[in-house]
């Protein structure tokens, strides 16, 4: 797998994980209208937060055999 692959996936994951941080954040502080899905489901912000951080790792530790 190229290193460029490895880049952009870590870059994907970090995006993934402040738009769904970010909207967990805003719908536990009350601020629904300005949250970035608008706080729909808990539950999906959790799941996608635990799988950013998940793809995350996995593009770490293959980039990380790569160098």
């Amino acid at each position: 797998m190229p290193k460029a692959l490895c880049l952009i996936s870590l870059v994907v994951a970090a995006l993934l994980f402040i738009l769904f941080a970010s909207d967990f954040g805003m719908s536990m502080a009350g601020m629904d209208d300005v949250a970035p899905f608008q706080g729909a489901s808990m539950m999906m912000d959790i799941a996608f937060l635990i799988l950013s951080i998940a793809l995350g790792v996995m593009s770490w530790m293959t980039f990380r055999e790569q160098v």
